[in-house]
C-alpha cells in the first residue's frame, strides 16, 4: 500500500485564541493524530468545504461563524457531514448544550483545557474517529466504471475507492456538482453496482472525485464486504 493510505486521522482545531488552539493541537499530535490548527473560523468554513477531516474541535465562542454555526456548516457539507464534532466551551448551560447536540455535536471539551482532560476525551471519542477514518480510507484500486448524466455517457477507471466515494480517471470530466448515475464493476463476472452519486471535485482535465449518494442496503452491503478486507490491510 502507498504511504498515504496509512496516514493517521486528520483533525481540525478551530479556536480564535491561538495559544489554546495550539495547545489542543499539540496534545492531539502527541496522541498520534494529524492536527491542523486555525484561529479563523471563516477560513475553517472554507477548508471544511473542500477538505476531509475525521474530527473537528470547535470553540463555542468565536467571531462569526461561531462554533454552533460552524458545526451546522459541517453537518450540511458534502464531504464532512458525518465528521466527529467536539465543541470547546467554558459553559455548561443546558439549553446551549441541547442546541449543540441537536445540530450534531457529539462531544464537549470544557475549559480550561488541560492535557489529562483532553486525553480522557480522546479515549472516549477515538472509536468514533477511527470509524470515520476507515469509512474514508482510500484503497488504490483500478475498476471499470460508467458514469451517466442526462444524455452523456462516460467510461472511466477508478484510481482509488472508499466506502463513501472514488477518484475516477477518464478522457474528460463532468463539472463539480454534477449528479451522475454510476455503474461500478467490482469483480469480474459479478453484477455491477448501480447507484446515484455526485461529482465533488475535479483534478486536472482527466480525474473526478465522486461522492456516493444513494446506495440501497443490498448494494451498500456488497460494497462494504468487498472493501473491508482491503481497508483493514491498509490501516
Amino acid at each position: 500500500m502507498e504511504e498515504q493510505d496509512k496516514l493517521p486521522a486528520q483533525i481540525l482545531v478551530v479556536d480564535d485564541h491561538a495559544p489554546s488552539c495550539e495547545l489542543i493541537s499539540e496534545i492531539l499530535r502527541s496522541a498520534g493524530f494529524e492536527a491542523n490548527s486555525l484561529s479563523s473560523s471563516a477560513e475553517a468554513a472554507e477548508r471544511l468545504t473542500r477538505e476531509k477531516f475525521h474530527a473537528v474541535f470547535l470553540d463555542m465562542r468565536m467571531p462569526p461563524p461561531d462554533g454552533l454555526e460552524l458545526a451546522r456548516h459541517v453537518r450540511n457539507s458534502h464531504i464532512n457531514a458525518s465528521t466527529v464534532i467536539v465543541m470547546i466551551t467554558g459553559e455548561q448551560e443546558r439549553t446551549l448544550m441541547k442546541r449543540a447536540f441537536e445540530i450534531g455535536v457529539q462531544f464537549f471539551l470544557f475549559k480550561p483545557v488541560e492535557r489529562h482532560k483532553l486525553l480522557k476525551l480522546i479515549r472516549v471519542a477515538e472509536n468514533s474517529i477511527e470509524r470515520e477514518r476507515r469509512r474514508f480510507t482510500r484503497v488504490p484500486l483500478q475498476r471499470q466504471v460508467f458514469l451517466e448524466w442526462d444524455d452523456k455517457h462516460l467510461e472511466g477507471t477508478t484510481v482509488d475507492l472508499s466506502s463513501e466515494g472514488m477518484l475516477v480517471q477518464s478522457y474528460l470530466v463532468f463539472s463539480t456538482g454534477t449528479p451522475v448515475k454510476v455503474t461500478l464493476q467490482l469483480q469480474s463476472g459479478s453484477t455491477p453496482l448501480q447507484f446515484e452519486a455526485r461529482v465533488v471535485r475535479t483534478v486536472g482535465t482527466d480525474r473526478m472525485g465522486i461522492q456516493f449518494k444513494s446506495l440501497d442496503a443490498k448494494e451498500n452491503s456488497r460494497l462494504q464486504e468487498f472493501l473491508l478486507p482491503l481497508i483493514l490491510s491498509a490501516t
